[in-house]
């Protein structure tokens, strides 16, 4: 589902009782995600903020029955307006220590009701939350973390807490009318082991009245500003009581998390999208190229808050904010003030009289703080740079990767037709009303970093993204974002605003003349007029990056002739290339039994057919690249061309090889390759492409079960694992468990050299009779995804 923001709908950020706003307030486990932390080497020997105010029985009954009325007294107020704000109140008076109760002393908290006095979030700058979650770099001591990653809490009780006879959760609530059945009304309950991909909280430590908490988000969270309750009560079905804190949670994008959409698995590159507070953004011509340093400042006071607001300005309903695809969108959207009082005004006049030139601003700051400050009146005046520069801010404020790219002759397309237009009369006269279209000598839009499960495999990385209004998607001022692997290849009709951005840096320019009946010919077509020296800052240095590879094969090449009359045939105009004569050849890609396995060569059929009776020649052009297991590409490691000639009717089986040599560096978690062909038939101009997606087989480990297993009686099993590769496996971990069986547990076991065969023995009681499976996974840098299972029928004693 995608949201287009149309109007100027404050969409406020709302907790309890509608008309009440949430604002930030400021008073003064490791995160845990994938490769965050080392294992715990475990040697096995392989052998054998409030305080409670009292309140009489009849106003707690009145309160029960009209709570808008009667309020607690210590309720949090909330004030109502229309922005977004980081505002402090006063610390809270220190309670005096109390000592904690001896064995003696036990009878005086019986009978006491469990309550918060105070929750403390942690939240300073240098804490351990603020640094584990990369957003330290933050102005001022709110809690701003990142979703998919635990974050801990502290909470003051009015007395201990026992998990035997009390009863605690945690609840966040975000925008208005919050649902649980949204992702908007969370509900986080205490848990005794903490799993990942879901809300839940665990008591990390107790002391007397205190407990810290491990509170853990999904990596699908809704992100934005939330306000914190926790809820207490007595198991014995007593009226829950339920405390407000006086801090609320800024919650981010994630791209440390390998779970979320938005991961980028390079710290460089993390550090560059993300946390790099300035850049460069280049300007001019392709034979004079400018560049300007710009302070995107997204860390600076006032920015967070402000990027919040203009979320809040959409109508993009606070459940959408889980997924980048609909906020790209919409900060695409809200950053021009064409059609939805956005961020700024373009204009191209060269009368900048009533507000600031273009051509003055060097930073997003004062942009930014100044619409925040105005409570939403646009910011007077942008041109492309300007837009790209606030939009990199935003993104990276939010935990999207992002950049600023600059193409130099920049074409414009006015009418889809994924071509430059320009048009003469009979004489070779330009007819200005019908030469819309126009080529810029630079325009800069931004690329932006998230997986796309919403395309197919192979579409994810790095996805356009313009926020000046050139032309409007689906009514709406706004354009991405677009995969660039789809525009390189000119799969225009993958979502979203393909076509525009395809045409903006390889469309033909094609020059038409009227003939004397009003129709046009075509005279002259220019293949290499546009989207020239593609740029982007280089990471960590000031260089310029080119990366015009990335948007469109090299010109002339034939895989760019292919990608330019695939995408024309989308076009408004799909005959300006001829059509092929016939499409009778037909190419797919096979898979041999459980396809191929980890350490050994990748083999795989590739399967001409020509259904014909006529010989067909060809080239094929084949690439393959890693793919994360959202469908992210890395990079290509291998490149080939293959000629194939074809006897009539002749079907004809290649064999497609990749070397180990070449993908053992390579290869990350899930071992996820994409083999891509393209081609065109010599005799009928037929396009042939072909995507497949295999992955390297790892091995299983394998689990034999030794002796009876009875309830209460020593048995044991025996796993063995041999190395698939010819290489060490350094720093092994094996993990064992088995619900009924025995905890999980870890086995160091070190270095593994290649093709050698490990065995492990392990030696357990079975504690619940039934079917159980004992479950074994192995872990290193070097091979993931190896794991194996064992069936055990457990008898009663």
């Amino acid at each position: 589902m995608e949201y287009s923001p149309r109007h100027m709908t404050v969409s406020a950020v709302w907790s309890g009782m509608p008309g009440e706003r949430l604002t930030l307030r400021s008073t003064s486990e490791i995160g845990r995600f994938p490769g965050a932390a080392p294992p715990t080497r475990v040697q096995v020997t392989i052998h054998n903020e409030n305080e409670k105010q009292e309140e009489g029985g009849c106003r707690r009954w009145f309160r029960k029955i009209c709570p808008c009325c009667c309020k607690r007294k210590n309720s949090t107020s909330y004030d109502v307006t229309d922005k977004v704000e980081l505002t402090k109140v006063p610390a809270p008076t220190p309670e005096p220590t109390k000592p904690k109760p001896e064995n003696g002393e036990r009878k005086e908290t019986e009978g006491v009701e469990l309550s918060v006095c105070s929750v403390d979030l942690l939240s300073s700058g240098l804490g351990q939350n603020r640094v584990e979650h990369h957003t330290d770099q933050f102005h001022g001591d709110e809690l701003i973390i990142r979703r998919g990653q635990t974050f801990q809490i502290e909470i003051e009780l009015s007395r201990p807490f026992s998990a035997e006879t009390d009863k605690m959760h945690l609840e966040l609530k975000t925008g208005f009318l919050p649902k649980v059945s949204k992702g908007t009304h969370v509900i986080i309950p205490l848990v005794e082991h903490l799993e990942d991909e879901r809300w839940e909280a665990k008591i990390t430590e107790q002391n007397g009245t205190k407990i810290k908490l491990s509170v853990n988000s999904p990596a699908n969270a809704v992100i934005g500003l939330y306000g914190l309750s926790v809820i207490t009560g007595s198991l014995k079905d007593e009226a829950p009581t339920t405390h407000s804190s006086s801090k609320n949670i800024v919650m981010l994008f994630n791209p440390w998390c390998e779970e979320d959409t938005v991961f980028m698995d390079d710290d460089d590159q993390r550090k560059e999208y993300v946390l790099n507070d300035t850049g460069r953004i280049y300007y001019g011509t392709e034979k004079q190229i400018g560049a300007r340093t710009w302070n995107f400042g997204q860390f600076h006071e006032g920015i967070l808050e402000a990027c919040l607001f203009v979320l809040e300005k959409s109508d993009m309903p606070p459940s959408g904010r889980g997924d980048p695809v609909n906020v790209v969108r919409v900060i695409s959207a809200m950053i021009n003030a064409q059609d939805d009082y956005g961020v700024l005004v373009g204009n191209w006049s060269g009368n900048y009289s009533d507000g600031v030139s273009p051509a003055a601003w060097s930073s997003s700051v004062e942009i930014l703080r100044k619409y925040h400050s105005s409570e939403g009146i646009p910011v007077s005046y942008g041109q492309c740079w300007v837009f790209s520069g606030v939009t990199t801010t935003v993104l990276r404020c939010l935990g999207i990767p992002a950049r600023s790219v600059t193409n130099f002759q920049s074409a414009h397309d006015t009418d889809v037709s994924l071509t430059t237009d320009v048009y003469f009369d009979e004489n070779l006269q330009p007819i200005d009303h019908l030469n819309s279209d126009s080529v810029w000598n630079f325009h800069v839009w931004n690329d932006c970093w998230m997986a796309r499960p919403d395309l197919p495999p192979g579409h994810g990385g790095w996805q356009a993204v313009d926020s000046t209004p050139q032309e409007t998607s689906q009514g709406i001022f706004c354009c991405g974002p677009a995969s660039v692997s789809a525009i390189r290849s000119g799969q225009v009709y993958l979502k979203h605003d393909t076509p525009f951005v395809f045409a903006e840096v390889n469309s033909d320019k094609i020059y038409w003349q009227r003939n004397l009946d009003g129709t046009f010919s075509q005279i002259y077509s220019e293949k290499k007029a546009v989207g020239h020296c593609i740029s982007t800052k280089a990471v960590g240095s000031d260089e310029r990056d080119d990366i015009t590879q990335l948007y469109k094969h090299p010109e002339d090449s034939e895989e760019e002739r292919i990608a330019v009359e695939t995408a024309s045939r989308y076009g408004s105009k799909p005959d300006v290339y001829s059509a092929p004569a016939a499409e009778d050849v037909q190419v797919e890609v096979k898979i041999d039994g459980e396809g191929p396995r980890m350490g050994s060569d990748a083999k795989l059929s590739i399967v001409m057919k020509n259904l014909s009776s006529k010989a067909r020649r060809a080239t094929l052009h084949s690439q393959v690249a890693v793919m994360h297991y959202t469908g992210v590409l890395k990079n290509a490691i291998k490149k080939d061309q293959i000629p194939v000639e074809l006897l009539p009717n002749e079907e004809k089986t290649i064999e497609w090889v990749l070397p180990y040599q070449q993908y053992q560096n390579q290869l990350m978690d899930q071992a996820a390759l994409m083999l891509t062909l393209c081609g065109r038939v010599s005799e009928t101009k037929q396009v042939l492409a072909n995507q497949t997606s295999f992955r390297l087989r790892t091995p299983d480990l394998k689990i034999l079960p030794l002796g009876d297993a009875v309830v209460g009686k020593e048995m044991s099993a025996k796993i063995t694992f041999t190395n698939p590769l010819p290489r060490m496996l350094k720093d092994v971990v094996f993990r064992v468990e088995g619900l009924g069986l025995q905890k999980g547990h870890e086995v160091v076991v070190g270095d593994v050299g290649g093709h050698s065969t490990v065995t492990l023995t392990e030696h357990f009681i079975p504690s619940q009779p039934g079917p159980r499976k004992l479950v074994a996974s192995l872990d290193c840098k070097q091979l993931t995804q190896v794991h194996g299972v064992a069936d055990i029928t457990v008898l009663e004693q």
